[in-house]
């Protein structure tokens, strides 16, 4: 009998504890299942997406490898439109990733081959407005080449006065000497090689065009007459 009173006890209990908690446990592991159900959903889709943009990527390079032209040639326009409109696809659907950074620099490339400057700046810009640190630093170096291909140069200028990631800073002071050597202001070229060299290592593989140019616009005679 006493084991029967404690049992109902407890059961008493469990009713009481029931009754003031049961609906709130009810909804915590309702919650809690639908937060589970809710990750493995995001989880998937992550995958999936990663899937498709990796096989957006790769029709993309083979898009641009098909319209690589021979020596001579002139790219075909159709092999060009589809090169671009696979970029964009992969822009509008995967932009916050690094497959659409790496589509824009990609497409832009292959319009720069295609002489179609409008094309290749409007992807390169693209890539400055949805790229993380690296890519707008590689994005704006590079526009600011076509801009230098446009005698822009002033745009040039202002572009790499911009914000770059600190290893980029040789490259950076190597166009800006490109620019202002097009521009014939040719003490501040020399100084933008000059410091293009500071920054570059004694084995570094574009010193010694870097130093090419500075010897072409009188760098080394400036050097001699200086330490003379």
């Amino acid at each position: 009998m006493a084991y029967d009173l404690e049992e109902q006890e407890q059961i008493a209990n469990f009713k009481a504890f029931w009754d003031r908690f049961g609906n709130l446990i009810m909804w915590v592991l309702i919650i809690a299942l639908l937060g589970f159900a809710g990750y493995n959903y995001w989880k998937s889709r992550e995958r999936n997406q990663a899937a498709e943009a990796s096989a957006l990527y790769d029709s993309l390079v083979n898009a641009i490898q098909a319209n690589a032209a021979a020596p001579g040639a002139a790219p075909a326009p159709a092999d060009a439109a589809k090169v671009q409109r696979i970029a964009g696809d992969i822009e509008s659907k995967f932009g916050s990733t690094a497959y659409g950074q790496m589509a824009a620099l990609g497409a832009a490339k292959a319009a720069f081959d295609a002489s179609d400057l409008k094309t290749a700046k409007a992807q390169l810009q693209w890539a400055i407005d949805h790229g993380n640190d690296e890519y707008k630093s590689v994005a704006r170096l590079r526009l600011s080449g076509v801009l230098l291909d446009e005698k822009a140069y002033d745009q040039a200028l202002a572009l790499l006065n911009g914000e770059f990631l600190p290893q980029f800073a040789a490259q950076v002071a190597d166009r800006k000497g490109d620019v202002l050597s097009a521009q014939n202001k040719l003490p501040e070229a020399r100084a933008a090689y000059e410091a293009a060299l500071a920054q570059m290592s004694k084995n570094h593989p574009g010193r010694q065009l870097v130093q090419l140019k500075l010897d072409a616009i009188g760098g080394a005679a400036a050097e001699a007459k200086k330490a003379a």
